[in-house]
């Protein structure tokens, strides 16, 4: 009788011995292998959203939304100045169209700043809220129960009150009442819990406004980025230059700009007006101090306002970052200015225009472009372009220039031109631009009849 011989295996051997010989994370298809589970749509959600409201990916989307909002600074916006995006694109034909495909002519009406804005605010909902809600319960539940055992705890210590020199211990309700005593003079949240023995336990914690700090952080960008998102939907944004004794109409043509939100209605507007009394500008002339001669200090309009047609005026002081608020609406005092009176007499001997000019100041002494397109005059309309200097002087190159921003030596400067303005054309032009290229130049300081 024969001791040796061939073993024969089962299947089920086989299978265990290579279950057990197949490398951790192998990709071998042997039967042994260990198949992963599919996630599964449900499953994909689960981790999408986890991902999504990590709070790395909140800050991740805030950093991206404030880099994707940069070509709203670099390129025009259609919804505030469609006409240079018009001159935009027919100045550049090649890359015009493409930033146009793109939406970088409207960066924050697009899709793309749409998408990562309702992300940021999606992964912030789903971060701060359960996060908040979670804070709240710790902060109102009791600190934790003081372990039986504390001597299991990586971090004890004991103390024996007693026993020496026959001083007599202290009962243990007086030492838990002076311990909860003592932590709650130094900040801490004292719980006192009855165990069943003679000695109550006392349980403290601090440290919670910490993270109080931490949420209420994270709430108040939430609610930066809701009101903004409401004032983007329903509010607007308008820019209307007066003049002295000049009134205003709360109405949609009665604005020099205007930014409505995306949902918002103009009939909304409140019928009120606003007038110009009086404009004021103080400025700064301590000679002892001559860095800062010159110097504004303060710029005071004096306006009445009528809440209503019909309503009674009432007077308002409007100043810079003291608004003056109608029904809602703030009208704040950004930016003044001069505007001469200007009078031009055509070929033809007629008055063509008379009024003022708004002009824009260029540096602190009030250098002022003007530009003046006058269409009635005859027989061909007429162009200016210029300089308003406040108080005019004589540069050490020899030519004028403005040295003061107070009105103590006015001039004018300008260049005339006659031709076709272009504004029969139909397309809209910048009331403060002069395009000279088609017009004929009748005198400047650079022409021998200047």
């Amino acid at each position: 009788m024969s001791a040796t011989g061939d073993a024969e295996n089962t299947p089920e051997d086989t299978t265990s011995r290579n279950a057990r010989s197949a490398p951790s994370g192998g990709s071998g298809q042997g039967p042994g292998d260990v198949e992963v589970p599919v996630l599964g749509p449900v499953g994909m959600a689960r981790w999408a959203w986890t991902q999504l409201t990590k709070m790395n990916t909140a800050l991740f989307l805030l950093l991206l939304l404030a880099v994707a909002a940069v070509p709203g600074s670099i390129f025009p916006q259609r919804i505030q100045d469609p006409a240079r995006v018009s001159d935009y694109i027919d100045n550049n034909p090649t890359l015009g169209p493409w930033l146009d495909r793109l939406q970088l002519f409207d960066v924050f009406s697009s899709a793309w700043f749409s998408a990562i804005y309702i992300l940021l605010f999606v992964s912030l909902v789903g971060c701060v809220l359960p996060r908040a809600g979670k804070h709240w319960r710790a902060w109102r539940a009791e600190p934790p129960r003081t372990p039986r055992r504390l001597e299991r705890l990586p971090e004890h210590r004991s103390l024996t009150l007693g026993g020496c020199d026959s001083a007599a211990a202290p009962a243990p309700d007086e030492v838990v009442a002076e311990a909860a005593r003592l932590l709650k003079r130094r900040g801490y949240r004292v719980a006192v819990r009855e165990t069943g023995t003679a000695a109550p336990s006392v349980a403290a914690e601090r440290g919670m406004w910490k993270e109080v700090g931490n949420v209420v952080f994270h709430l108040a960008l939430l609610g930066v980025l809701i009101s903004v998102a409401v004032g983007s939907l329903f509010g607007y944004k308008g820019q209307k230059i007066l003049v002295e004794d000049e009134s205003f109409v709360n109405t949609l043509i009665g604005y020099d700009s205007f930014t409505p939100g995306t949902n918002y209605n103009p009939d909304w507007l409140p019928p009120f007006s606003l007038r110009l009394d009086d404009f004021s500008s103080e400025f700064y002339r301590d000679t002892t101090n001559p860095r800062n001669y010159g110097a504004p200090i303060d710029f005071t309009a004096e306006v009445t306002i009528e809440d209503a047609p019909g309503a009674a005026p009432r007077q308002e002081t409007l100043k810079v970052n003291a608004p003056v608020n109608v029904d809602g609406v703030k009208s704040y005092l950004v930016g003044n200015g001069y505007a001469p009176v200007i009078r031009v007499t055509d070929g033809n001997g007629e008055v063509a225009f008379e009024g003022p000019v708004v002009t824009i100041p260029v540096d602190g002494v009030y250098t002022s472009n003007l530009t003046l397109k006058v269409p009635d005059a005859r027989p061909d309309q007429l162009g200016f372009t210029g300089l308003l200097l406040p108080t005019a002087v004589t540069g050490p190159d020899g030519m004028p220039r403005s040295g003061d921003p107070g009105l103590a030596n006015p001039r004018l400067i300008l260049s005339s031109y006659y031709g076709d303005l272009g504004l029969d054309t139909g397309k809209p032009q910048n009331v403060y631009v002069l395009d000279v290229a088609p017009l004929t130049e009748l005198n400047s300081m650079m022409s021998d009849n200047g």
